[in-house]
Parts: structure tokens; C-alpha cells; sequence
């Protein structure tokens, strides 16, 4: 080797080095400043709790789980992580996997101070939602969230307790099922709410649960929109004119999506001027996923991917949780798909949702 190549290489170990000293002092840096991460919300953030419930809404079985490295299915819906997982990771709160609470081998008080997921596949911010498949509401969450607090209240006491609540983090995720399942799929609430007031209706509920998570200690609140609920293969397949040549996302549907995420960052940025008023320590965030997922849909080479309109396991027009099962086909190369099933992204697809969301991350873990 001569001394240019020689001089070249040392010089590429140093930079290796020091970008890895500086990711090394970011993550040490966040997580000083963030004491947990607590989940809330559906699918999107689900990572088993399903698993020990009784409902048949569940994916605790193959082809799920497929992307990761035992090919274990865990009761993620979806062939690997969830976007929560890379957040828990990122911050420094968990080297792997965010738990599910509800999993019986979680009695390590550390693992539930620095986080889990209270969510389950299914549910909504409308009471009636996670009735239709039996899963856990977001009041019982609340109610498994105080539980968890106790938990550690016992081991730790009090006054610790309260400081790691107020330093964690809360992540809210859902409702897309209130719409897709509830008030497109079933005709309950369309009698009784117009589109818009139902959009209100879930607001209020939204509210609810962000003053009760208040109540509790908290400090720093995330909420997700909704996503392009018109691109979602289901509800493609299940509203297009000609579901097998024509699939492309409905806007009909989508609109409704950016016209409820609007109504929620207003709310929420309502709420912000509120507590700022009140001298209130307290953040809330908004976080878009649907940015990230229309932009993987409409920018589909760029972000390298082949299919956008269907999903990796079986037809991929349909089948979701039970349909999407053992003896399903699947395809050759899930990175190449946005989604997974019917429903719900991939992995690759959550990875991108989650980079699209550094900076909000960021954000709040500095303020």
C-alpha cells in the first residue's frame, strides 16, 4: 500500500470515529434528558398487547414478524419494527424492541421506567370503536398507565416517580380505525354524526385523554395525525370502481384525512396557548404521518419502492390480522412495498415515517 492510500485510509478511520463519538454523545444526551417513552393508541403502536386479550384482532402468528432475525412474530402488525421502536431506540431508552405492558414476563421495574406501549391493534379515541373487535379503549390504557405508575411508585417512591413522569415522554397514536372501521365501514355513527361533527366528536375525546394524561404528571405529549386513509389498500379495494385495474388512492377519503389533522393541530395548538397561559411547564406536539406516507406513495422510485397500492402478504388487497396468515403468499422482497397488508405499513415504511420525524423528536426532547 503506498503512503497516499496509507495517509487516506487513516484519515477515513478518523472521520469514521469521530461521527461515531458524536452519535454516541447525541444518544447519551437524549437520554439524560428523557426518563421514559409510553405508547398509546392502535396498530400503528401496538407491539403485542393483543396478544393477551381476547379478541380476534390480533399477529401473533406468520407471516408477521418475517424481517426479523428469528422471523419470530411478536403481534406487531407488520413483517418487522414499528416506528416506535426506532423512537425508543433513537432516544437511547432501548437498545431493541419497545414492550408491550401487558406481556407477563415484563416484572423488570427498569424495563417499565424507561418504556412501553399500552396500545392495542383495533382501538380508537371513540368509545365505540374498540368494541367492534373487543380490544382495549384508551381509557383502559390510561387506566394500565396509572397501574404501571404505581408499579414503579412501590419500588422507587414517589418523589422519583414523579420526576421520571414528568421527564417522559407520551406518544399517542390513533384514529384511523374510528374512520375506516367505524364511520365508513359500519352505519352506527353515520345516523347520528355528520362527517364534520364526528370529526369534532373525536377531537373532544382527544382532549379528554390529553387533560387526563395531564392529570397524571405529564409534560411531554405527541400526537399523530391520521394517514392518506384513500391509499390505504383496503380501503382502495373496498371503494374503488374497479378494485383490480384501477388502484389508485381515493381522495374522497384522504381528504377527509388532511381536513380531521388540520381540526386536530388547531386543537392542539389551542390547548399549547392554553397551557402556556396557565404558566404550565407542559408541551404537546403534533406529529404528521401523513406527509411521509403520501410522499412514499407518490414518490414511490425515489424512496425505492415498486408497489404503493398493495400489500406484501397474500392479494395484498384485502387481508389484514387473520387474513394475512401462514399459508399466505408472500412477496419476494417486502422493502419494496409501503405496505405490509391491507392496513398497515412495513417495516421500511415505518423506518421512513420515523426519519421523517426527527426533527419533531428532536424538538421534544431539547424543550
Amino acid at each position: 500500500m503506498g503512503t497516499c492510500d496509507a495517509h487516506l485510509l487513516l484519515s477515513l478511520m478518523q472521520i469514521f470515529i469521530l461521527c461515531l463519538l458524536c452519535i454516541m454523545a447525541k444518544v447519551e444526551a437524549l437520554n439524560k434528558t428523557l426518563s421514559g417513552f409510553y405508547v398509546f393508541g392502535d396498530s400503528t403502536v401496538d407491539p403485542g398487547n393483543n396478544n393477551y386479550i381476547k379478541t380476534p384482532f390480533r399477529s401473533n402468528f406468520p407471516p408477521y414478524g418475517l424481517d426479523f432475525s428469528n422471523q419470530v412474530p411478536t403481534g406487531r402488525f407488520t413483517n418487522g419494527k414499528l416506528a416506535t421502536d426506532y423512537i425508543a431506540s433513537y432516544v437511547g431508552l432501548k437498545k431493541e424492541l419497545l414492550p408491550p405492558y401487558l406481556d407477563p414476563s415484563l416484572t423488570n421495574i427498569e424495563e417499565l421506567m424507561t418504556g412501553v406501549s399500552f396500545a392495542s391493534a383495533g382501538s380508537g379515541f371513540d368509545p365505540l370503536t374498540p368494541t367492534i373487535t373487543n380490544v382495549i379503549p384508551l381509557e383502559k390504557q390510561l387506566e394500565y398507565f396509572r397501574e404501571c405508575k404505581k408499579r414503579m411508585e412501590d419500588a422507587m417512591g414517589k418523589q422519583r416517580i414523579e420526576e421520571h413522569v414528568e421527564k417522559a415522554v407520551y406518544f399517542i397514536s390513533a384514529g384511523t380505525n374510528d374512520f375506516v372501521i367505524n364511520y365508513f365501514g359500519l352505519p352506527v355513527r353515520r345516523k347520528t354524526y355528520t362527517l364534520q361533527a364526528y370529526q369534532n366528536f373525536l377531537i373532544q375525546h382527544i382532549t379528554d385523554f390529553i387533560q387526563n394524561l395531564l392529570a397524571e404528571g405529564a409534560r411531554k405529549i405527541a400526537v399523530t395525525g391520521i394517514p392518506p386513509m384513500g391509499c390505504l389498500p383496503l380501503m382502495i379495494t373496498m371503494n374503488s370502481p374497479n378494485a383490480l385495474f384501477q388502484r389508485h388512492c381515493i381522495d374522497e377519503y384522504s381528504s377527509v384525512a388532511r381536513d380531521y389533522n388540520l381540526l386536530l393541530q388547531h386543537e392542539l395548538q389551542k390547548m399549547q396557548m392554553h397551557l402556556n397561559f396557565s404558566a404550565s411547564k407542559a408541551k404537546i406536539y403534533y406529529v404528521d404521518i401523513y406527509k411521509p406516507i403520501a410522499d412514499m406513495i407518490q414518490s414511490r422510485k425515489i424512496f425505492g419502492f415498486d408497489e404503493v397500492d398493495s400489500g406484501c402478504c397474500g392479494s395484498g388487497l384485502i387481508e389484514a390480522s387473520i387474513l394475512c396468515n401462514k399459508i399466505s403468499n408472500v412477496c419476494l422482497d417486502p422493502s419494496k412495498y409501503v405496505f405490509w397488508d391491507a392496513i398497515h405499513p412495513t417495516q421500511r415504511a415505518y423506518h421512513n415515517i420515523f426519519l421523517a420525524s426527527i426533527s419533531t423528536i428532536d424538538l421534544i426532547v431539547n424543550n
